[in-house]
């Protein structure tokens, strides 16, 4: 984890960190939203790329994603002149479809509710001899997700607010949280979904992992609709102790308007999720608090809607 930190320090300067107040105690935030493809997802993906043999990087790289994971990827690869096709939803939020083709990947959709992402990717990448990088389920791309938190770490100590011990993270397969679970060993760590796609709570609770199931409600937060989580990210959450909540739509759609009020950052659903917790005192804010804000690749016309105070 720390080479992956070092590799993207190499490449980026860091994200930025903001500190405001909740009930009147210091929370960082970490603006993973500022990403050049808005979104944490480049760190995992540079990770991983940077890591395949060169004899192989011809052949190119095929990744499936609603949209955040698929700008990572695509992100890396042009700076590394490999091929990358990109599995994604057909009804994926154009901001992050028209992104992924503007960094020159290749764009296979499919029906979220009929197909098999991960099937028509490997299928994708046999063919083709490419190399398969998924969202999550990755021991590379966990390293270079959890590069955030060692960041975010070195930055709110030397601003004086001593190490991270309580970090809200925002969770969809639990790629970034396990990254930051393994990166922060001494933090308390919560991850956060929304309502009705809170497998991973329930996996956490329960002690084995729990599908979404059928007929999920619908969510704005299209970067967390994972059906499943893995067992590779399940097993290093669970181990930790790792708790997680649920936060509404609505609470979503106020946080966002809090972060563009307060903090002057765009941020999208999904990305809202940690701090929508933290708002609505789901996790308790308490000294050393670093809330992850993921991303904010967001549909113009729906964050127009929720910072006018539209309801969905």
């Amino acid at each position: 984890m720390r080479d992956a930190a070092a590799k993207i320090a190499a490449i980026l300067p860091s994200s930025p960190l903001f500190v405001t107040e909740i009930r009147g105690i210091p929370v960082a935030f970490k603006a993973e939203s500022l990403q050049p493809v808005g979104a944490f997802k480049l760190r995992g993906a540079w990770h991983r790329l940077t890591a395949i043999d060169s004899e192989l990087r011809g052949k190119g790289v095929v990744a499936f994603s609603s949209g955040n994971h698929a700008q990572g990827v695509a992100w890396a690869a042009k700076r590394l002149g490999m091929p990358a096709v990109i599995v994604m939803p057909a009804d994926a939020p154009k901001s992050k479809r028209e992104g992924t083709l503007a960094l020159g990947a290749e764009i296979v959709s499919y029906d979220r509710a009929s197909q098999s992402r991960e099937a028509i990717a490997a299928q994708l990448a046999e063919a083709r001899g490419a190399v398969l990088v998924p969202s999550f389920d990755d021991p590379w791309i966990i390293e270079g997700q959890g590069s955030a938190g060692l960041e975010a770490e070195a930055q709110m100590e030397a601003m004086g607010l001593g190490p991270a011990v309580n970090v809200v993270v925002p969770c969809g397969g639990g790629g970034l949280a396990a990254g930051i679970t393994l990166g922060l060993r001494d933090a308390m760590i919560t991850v956060v979904e929304p309502e009705g796609w809170d497998d991973m709570r329930r996996s956490l609770e329960a002690g084995w992992i729990e599908p979404v199931g059928d007929n999920p409600p619908p969510t704005a937060c299209d970067a967390l609709q994972t059906q499943r989580v893995s067992p590779l990210t399940f097993d290093v959450l669970s181990r930790r102790g790792v708790q997680g909540v649920a936060v509404s739509e609505a609470e979503i759609r106020t946080a966002q308007r809090w972060a563009a009020e307060r903090l002057r950052l765009v941020v999208e659903p999904g990305g809202a999720v940690a701090l929508a917790a933290v708002l609505a005192g789901k996790v308790d804010a308490t000294a050393g608090t670093l809330v992850i804000l993921s991303g904010g690749n967001v549909d113009l016309a729906a964050y127009g809607a929720v910072l006018a105070g539209v309801e969905a």
